[in-house]
């Protein structure tokens, strides 16, 4: 394990003291009973900072030290993903707590990674279920990359959401993990992150940056809502995605799409970029917009293409047009680029 900073120390004494507390508690048999009286419970954790802090890292740990309690560690999208499935298939008069009531049953401790809310529907539903779990004795431990005050800026019908904002800062320590470097960078900060000719070299290059930048999870399949729609998300992890060209600009995408890619991930992987032909202008458009909406929202970019960046689109009618690409593809691969914060 790489040597903690000052900030992370900080927030591995608030970590290690509620696995503490939650250690001391009675064991299954009286747990139940402890739980189902309402008995004072220790507060959730909520650990904010910027990308590559560690929170996950102190988060596993502490997960991985509770010991005798029925507990779950997921990444919120695969959990809110969970939740709208069971809103599909239940039919009841409370749904949301016949929801709460099956998580109970099974978890007393619920850790969630990289919570964000960007989809008005998660938003809605985010702040009673989150009160029905706290009254069902649910302990919940959620890191993110923003402060509660941050989560769903400038969504739509927010101040509906502010309720749960100030209930989420009532019933969990709210932890700040502080400033400091993203110690996942000085992994890559010699590599390349635009990675051509095509190619297995290519392909074990991309895959070798995912498991640096993932700490060496995989990643899943995820889906992220975009106005009443699904976008599929073929892997995800640790704040980054991963698509080959033909998911993203291939497929009849959209502003919408690429801007909520911007908002959920922080580093984007797209494999496989070809040399557009001038018959492909929707191809060469799309991946026009999406490179505009990932540099606009400082994200970062790890790409594997089959020529240098001003040779993807060397005719059709965006060819001028995708000038400006190039040298934003060439932007975002400098060390400057990667060190600011995403």
């Amino acid at each position: 394990m790489p040597r903690l900073d000052e900030a992370q120390l900080a927030v591995g004494r608030a970590f290690d003291a509620l696995a503490a507390r939650l250690n001391q508690l009675p064991k299954p048999g009286l747990l139940g009973r402890l739980f189902s009286r309402g008995a004072a419970l220790p507060k959730g954790l909520y650990v904010w900072g910027h990308v590559g802090r560690g929170k996950t890292m102190l988060m596993d740990s502490f997960f991985a030290s509770v010991q005798g309690l029925p507990k779950r560690r997921v990444h919120f999208n695969g959990f809110m993903q969970e939740v709208h499935a069971a809103r599909a298939r239940l039919k009841s008069d409370d749904v949301i707590g016949d929801i709460a009531d099956g998580i109970a049953r099974d978890t007393k401790l619920l850790c969630l990674d990289e919570m964000q809310v960007t989809d008005i529907a998660d938003a809605m539903i985010l702040g009673r279920l989150f009160e029905a779990l706290l009254a069902r004795g649910v302990v919940l431990v959620t890191t993110s990359n923003q402060p509660p005050d941050g989560l769903y800026k400038d969504g739509l019908n927010r101040q509906l959401f502010l309720p749960f904002i100030a209930r989420l800062k009532e019933a969990l320590e709210v932890v700040h993990l502080g400033e400091g470097p993203d110690y996942r960078l000085g992994r890559i900060a010699a590599r390349h992150t635009y990675v051509t000719p095509l190619g297995p070299a290519a392909d074990a290059a991309l895959d070798a940056l995912w498991s640096d930048l993932t700490d060496g999870v995989g990643g899943e399949a995820m889906e992220i809502t975009i106005l009443g729609r699904s976008l599929h998300v073929p892997r995800a992890a640790h704040g980054c995605a991963r698509f080959s060209f033909s998911d993203l600009c291939e497929k009849p995408l959209a502003a919408p799409d690429y801007l909520a890619l911007a908002q959920n991930f922080s580093t984007v992987f797209i494999d496989h970029l070809p040399v557009l032909k001038a018959s492909e202008r929707n191809e060469a458009k799309r991946l026009i917009l999406l490179i505009d909406t990932l540099y606009d929202a400082g994200t970062r970019l790890v790409v594997s293409a089959a020529a240098a960046p001003e040779a993807l689109c060397p005719a059709g009618p965006h060819r001028l047009e995708f000038l400006r690409t190039a040298s934003r593809l060439r932007e975002m691969q400098s060390q400057s680029w990667w060190q600011k914060a995403a």
